[in-house]
């Protein structure tokens, strides 16, 4: 693709973002707009990529990879205007909290730290979950002044919480990966009360921040989880916790046709799809191992955002890039509805040219 073409496929490619991907007129839709943390490998600055970045520093990062990206890419792909530091809501506490977990940065990535040892605990622990009063718990004293002062000033509302951490991952997160898992085999009662308690934690949280903002009706539509460690779970073991949460969830902020229903598992989870095709997703984004026609079959309706391996993009790997893009182009041909992007996060070192690469492809194999 020549430099002077790239107008005419940024053109192409909003046109191929129609009907959830599925309406390509030319070309497949290329979903790539890269990520804050990848500054700093292109820039060669230091920084933690997952980490805390002042804001005037952000914003100057940003504009200069903005400067290289617009004559790679034809794009200037990160924010250059960010909120006043005095317009951020105070902390809204999260899901792992609820059920008495902390959340902690280390080597520049966040956990959530275990908190429930056994099967006792867990039990004293849903019981405390079930009392618990969320609105009181989620905000702190200062919320509604803050709320009102941010809205005069900025016009800005609360965040949504329409985006969670899956189930699996969640409870795998709360009591340890291996302790989940032999809790699961063997206490079925107590883990369906576990899967229960906490898709109306997830409900009820939701709900709270739609009411705070004023969203009703198709404002406060569609859903989206994060669950890479379902790849754990047996379909029998997941049809028994994971999905029962997924289902109600959908069902109460995704009811019709059109509502948002996405699921994010980066992880080798292709033994789940019989089940997430009963869900009638919308949108997917599932690990590299899990390809597009695998997931057709039983996804027939869902925007497919992306096979390539995130390692691939973040090693530069031409020759694999090519192949994967190539791959994931031809797939989109045949079945539709494929958004090319990688199955997971992008990553601090992958490159603008590596962006340009997948572009390049994208324009060269139109329909």
């Amino acid at each position: 693709m020549l430099d002077r073409e790239l107008d005419r496929f940024w053109e192409n490619d909003e046109k191929a973002h129609r009907n959830n991907c599925f309406a390509v007129e030319s070309q497949i839709a290329f979903g790539i707009r890269m990520s804050d943390e990848c500054v700093f490998w292109e820039l060669g600055e230091e920084g933690e990529p997952w980490g805390y970045t002042p804001r005037e520093r952000r914003l100057d990062l940003n504009r200069r990879y903005n400067d290289k990206a617009e004559k790679i890419v034809g794009r200037r792909l990160l924010k250059e205007e960010l909120p006043p530091e005095d317009a951020a809501f105070p902390y809204v506490k999260r899901i792992g909290e609820v059920f008495g977990g902390t959340y902690a940065l280390e080597n520049g990535t966040e956990w959530l730290k275990e908190c429930i040892g056994d099967e006792k605990q867990l039990e004293q622990t849903l019981d405390r979950v079930e009392k618990m009063d969320l609105r009181e718990f989620m905000l702190p004293e200062n919320w509604e002044s803050e709320k009102k002062r941010i809205y005069e000033k900025y016009g800005l509302l609360p965040p949504r919480m329409h985006w969670v951490r899956g189930p699996v991952t969640l409870a795998c997160s709360l009591m340890g990966t291996t302790e989940f898992l032999y809790f699961l085999a063997d206490e079925d009662e107590l883990a369906e009360r576990f899967s229960a308690v906490m898709t109306d934690v997830i409900i009820k949280m939701a709900e709270i921040m739609d009411e705070e903002a004023g969203r009703t009706g198709k404002d406060a539509r569609g859903f989206g989880f994060a669950d890479d460690n379902c790849c754990l779970l047996s379909p029998a073991l997941y049809k028994k916790f994971g999905y029962p949460v997924l289902k109600k969830v959908f069902e109460h902020f995704s009811p019709d046709e059109g509502d948002e229903r996405f699921q994010h598992s980066d992880s080798a989870m292709g033994h789940l799809l019989p089940l997430l095709g009963q869900l009638n997703l919308t949108g997917v984004n599932f690990g590299p191992t899990v390809l597009i026609p695998e997931i057709r079959q039983y996804l027939p309706n869902a925007r497919i955002d992306g096979c390539i391996a995130p390692f691939t993009f973040m090693n530069n790997d031409e020759k694999q890039l090519t192949f994967e893009t190539l791959r994931d182009i031809e797939a989109g041909k045949k079945y539709g509805g494929v958004n090319i992007w990688t199955a997971g996060s992008i990553n601090n070192g992958s490159s603008l040219k590596s962006m340009r690469l997948m572009m390049d492809l994208v324009w060269d194999n139109q329909r």
